[in-house]
This record gives structure tokens, sequence and C-alpha cells, in this order.
């Protein structure tokens, strides 16, 4: 059981430390705002993954088998949110005044930004994927069958902990320094790859 434990925290730390929307989203708004947001955007996500983890436990991979149209629907869904997401990027990059170092902007509730971190989450391609097939894996393992309450844990407080990490690191001065010189590229290069996800998503369905 330690071994197969062990194996799905690393299976799940190589998925976690692939870049996708939910890492993008965490370094853009801790970059770009502060460390307090760029955490609400932290537990957004980590409530995303328990919510699919939580699925999976009740049978994901069974009802995508059954009901395969099901599962192309959300995908769709899930890249007609990450385009929006991706044009509120762009149109924010856009907008950056070439005269002014900061323009006023008002201030955003910190449930926003948890809200913006479950539902990229839950439109994350990586995660519907990976919950519907790979994660369940783990539930049809004879010796995990009596921890599976331990294996939502686990995965929910390494995701915490990673995208915490990934926060601290980017919300860091040296990063803020650079970004206030790069603000239009950060947010384009952001919008760009939150759109080429979503299109890419709701072109191959």
């Amino acid at each position: 059981m330690f071994i197969a434990l062990c194996t799905l925290v690393f299976i799940h730390l190589c998925a976690l430390a692939t870049p996708g929307p939910d890492f993008f989203l965490v370094s853009q708004t801790a970059i770009s705002r502060s460390r307090q947001q760029s955490m609400f955007v932290v537990l957004g996500i980590t409530a995303g993954v328990m919510f699919w983890a939580m699925l999976a436990l009740m049978g994901l991979n069974i009802i995508f088998e059954k009901m395969a149209w099901l599962k192309h629907i959300m995908l769709v869904a899930g890249g007609i949110y990450l385009c929006w997401l991706g044009f509120q990027m762009l149109k924010s990059a856009f907008s950056k005044n070439k005269t002014a170092e900061h323009t006023f902007e008002l201030p955003q509730s910190n449930l926003r930004f948890f809200l913006k971190g479950l539902l990229t989450n839950i439109s994350n391609p990586k995660a519907i994927i990976y919950f519907g097939s790979v994660f369940s894996v783990f539930m049809v393992n004879p010796a995990l069958e009596r921890v599976h309450f331990l294996l939502f844990v686990i995965v929910s407080v390494v995701t915490l902990l990673w995208f915490s990490f990934v926060a601290f690191i980017f919300s860091l001065s040296r990063f803020k320094a650079a970004y206030k010189n790069a603000a239009k590229w950060v947010d384009g290069i952001s919008g760009g790859i939150f759109t080429a996800f979503g299109a890419y998503l709701i072109g191959s369905k």
C-alpha cells in the first residue's frame, strides 16, 4: 500500500507540475496582483481538485465510459470558459496605458479570485482527463480499496502545497519588479495560452 500511495503522490505531482491553465493562472495572479489574492486562487483550484477527486471516488470513469458525450460537453464547456478567461487577459494587456506606470483599478474581492481558481480547475482539460482515467486506476487497486478517503486527502493536500509554493515564488519582489517592465507581455502571453487551450478543446470536439 505504501508503494501505491507514493506512486500516486509522484504521478499527481507530475500532473500538477506540467504547465497548464491552473499553473498559469496562479503564476499570473501572483506576479501581477498579490500573494493573498493568488492564495485565494490556489484555494479555488484545490476546491476544484477535491470536486474531481470526489467524483472519481463515485465512479467518474464509469460515467464517462457509458456517457462519452458528457465528457465531450464538459471539455467544450471548459474550452469556452478558458477562451473567455484568455480574452479578459488579452484585453487587459492591450488596455495597459503606455504612459501610466500603474492605472487605477477597482479592488476585486477575494471571493472573485477563489471562484476564478475553482472555475479554471473545473474547466481544465487536464483535470477532466486525469481524474476520469489516471486517478481512477487507483480506485480499483486492491491494495488501496480501504483507503479511498486517504487518496482524497493526499491529492487535496499535495495540490494545496504545490500551488502555494508556485504562488510564493512568483509573488517574490524580483518577479514583481520584472512584471512592471513587461506587464503587457506577461498578460498577453498568458491570455494567448488560455485562448489556445480553449480553442483547441472546442475545435477538437
